[in-house]
């Protein structure tokens, strides 16, 4: 496949219509990433939470284990310690849960902002060039086994607008019959730049000098 076409302009256009989709792209992503950042902010206070449920918890433990060692009551005055401290690791485990809530949703957000139009975009970028890249390396690979230009010439006579073909002659479609040299490769040249390729030379021996046998009009 040819993914860029041999004319100057075309390839140029081509080359900015690339980087414009690119462009986009980028943009989208950083407009989901600043979403993305800013939503999970709303994960802070859980962050506090399991700070400080995390520090109290400590806290009570290591009291629980210094009041252990009370003789004869150590063990009943460290019950109360212990039963905080499982609260307090309740608080943490709860901070934990409010921060994934919230990286869940800055994701899902963040998702849901780009997929949309950088999928769209991406999609119709997609299809226009690998169809412009199908279509212009059968053509390409047809001239390079040297196929008569008469093939793009009448492909041109089907599907290139009239006001281009008017600019050939006034008849090009009799001159095609015809079998008019300049007349075939100028059309052919027509259909193979909407291709993206550039047309080869008018041979020396084919040109003005003398005219291929008439095509029958039937």
């Amino acid at each position: 496949m040819r993914f860029y076409a041999q004319d100057g302009r075309r390839r140029a256009r081509q080359v900015v219509g690339d980087l414009v989709v690119l462009a986009w792209v980028a943009g989208w992503l950083w407009v989901a990433r600043w979403l993305h950042d800013l939503v999970a902010r709303l994960g802070a206070p859980g962050r506090t939470l399991e700070d400080a449920g995390t520090s109290l918890r400590d806290s009570l433990g290591s009291a629980g284990e210094t009041v252990s060692r009370i003789p004869v009551v150590g063990d009943d005055v460290r019950a109360p310690f212990d039963a905080a401290g499982g609260a307090a690791g309740s608080i943490a485990a709860a901070g934990v849960e409010v921060q994934d809530g919230a990286a869940r949703l800055a994701l899902a957000v963040a998702v849901a902002v780009a997929l949309g139009p950088v999928g769209v975009v991406v999609v119709a970028w997609l299809r226009a060039r690998l169809s412009f890249a199908r279509r212009a390396g059968a053509a390409a690979r047809l001239l390079d086994s040297a196929v008569d230009l008469d093939l793009f010439a009448l492909r041109a006579l089907a599907t290139q607008p009239v006001t281009r073909l008017a600019r050939v002659g006034p008849d090009p479609a009799d001159a095609w019959r015809r079998g008019e040299p300049e007349v075939v490769h100028a059309l052919a040249a027509l259909e193979l730049r909407s291709l993206g390729l550039r047309p080869p030379a008018p041979a020396a021996g084919r040109g003005a000098g003398l005219p291929r046998p008439a095509r029958p009009r039937g």
